[in-house]
């Protein structure tokens, strides 16, 4: 077995463990040695190198694979409130999902991916290329009620990660098999979700593709939210309920539109609806009523299917265990009931 070392650093990190603490439960490993094999520059012997592999419990075979998954572009609300460790937890469990993906792909045909990318270079902005993709999917000026469906369709396999860690919101990229995913943290509120739905989307369409090199001077955070409340509340259809807009009005246009109210607000001012003071005075009474933690009313959405599907195949209709899917992906078995099994959203109690 090719032995790659860089699957190595990739086991380690995503289990939480630092080189010294690693080489502190394997004898005859130094801090030092593992540090070295790992930029490969240094060898360990046979023995060691299976005593690492059985005390961190990915297979062996795991080792030879060669994952990349570039996750980096990962949206995190506030990078200085997740630490190194939970970001290092969250990107490797995203190239984890990426890697399932391109398993599954070689038994489950996913659907063509049909989206148009977009080269801001040429003479686009943030608003255009939305305007051009709610076009091309067909939409009309109204709110989009199914969004996971719809990107679904256009070969977005969309995955929901069940994070406690509140600053991560969502992460877009292209698997090393070349499948665009999207993963979203499912612990926020359902207007969260579908923003950051968009805002990948965003990302997706105007920063994925490599054949589109973006200069260093843009701001892709600013461009893919940018992006997201065009496509989510399109200037033609929603300008005029912005004008005059009064503290009451948020409500209704949050239930018609589904999205936030600090998003309307946000919206209504970079279209210049509303003044920069009226703004400030916007934001000091949603977080006077505390919305700015918890908003009411509760909006719908629709639930990613592709990606839990295609596991669901995988028992139903060529009759894998999820043994036999740990074999077949070369992954701990612990590994698959975390990532593949969708977690139920009823609570049941046995009758007693």
């Amino acid at each position: 077995m090719t032995f790659n070392n860089k699957q190595l650093t990739f086991v380690r990190e995503y289990l939480g463990y630092s080189q010294t603490e690693l080489a502190s439960h394997i004898v005859g490993l130094s801090q030092s040695n593992l540090s070295k094999f790992e930029k490969g520059i240094g060898l360990l012997s046979s023995e060691v190198i299976q005593r690492i592999i059985d005390f961190l419990g990915f297979p062996e075979e795991f080792y030879s694979e060669k994952i990349s998954n570039n996750v980096e572009n990962a949206h995190y609300r506030r990078k200085s409130g997740i630490s190194k460790k939970d970001r290092s937890y969250i990107e490797y469990s995203n190239k984890l999902i990426g890697y399932i993906v391109d398993e599954m792909s070689d038994s489950i045909e996913f659907p063509d991916i049909k989206l148009r990318l977009i080269d801001l270079e040429e003479g686009y902005t943030p608003e255009s290329a939305a305007q051009f993709i709610r076009k091309y999917m067909g939409l009309k000026d109204e709110p989009i009620n199914n969004i996971c469906s719809l990107l679904e369709r256009y070969g977005i396999i969309i995955v929901e990660q069940d994070l406690d860690v509140d600053a991560f919101d969502g992460v877009s990229f292209m698997t090393d098999r070349g499948y665009y995913v999207m993963i979203i943290n499912k612990n926020f509120s359902n207007d969260h979700k579908r923003f950051t739905i968009s805002h990948e989307l965003g990302h997706i369409v105007m920063h994925l593709s490599l054949q589109y090199p973006i200069p260093e001077y843009r701001d892709k955070e600013n461009e893919a939210n940018r992006f997201a409340s065009e496509f989510l509340m399109p200037e033609t259809a929603i300008r005029n309920s912005l004008y005059g807009l009064k503290l009451h009005y948020l409500a209704p246009l949050k239930t018609y539109w589904l999205t936030s109210m600090a998003s309307i607000v946000r919206r209504a001012k970079d279209l210049k609806c509303i003044s920069e003071d009226k703004y400030k005075y916007f934001n000091v009474e949603l977080s006077r009523k505390g919305y700015k933690k918890k908003e009411p009313i509760n909006v719908n959405i629709d639930t990613p299917l592709l990606y839990y599907e295609a596991y669901n195949l995988f028992k139903t209709e060529l009759h894998y265990t999820n043994e036999d899917l740990s074999k077949a992906f070369k992954l701990p078995i612990n590994i698959i009931q975390q990532y593949c099994v969708k977690p139920s959203t009823v609570k049941l109690r046995i009758v007693s």
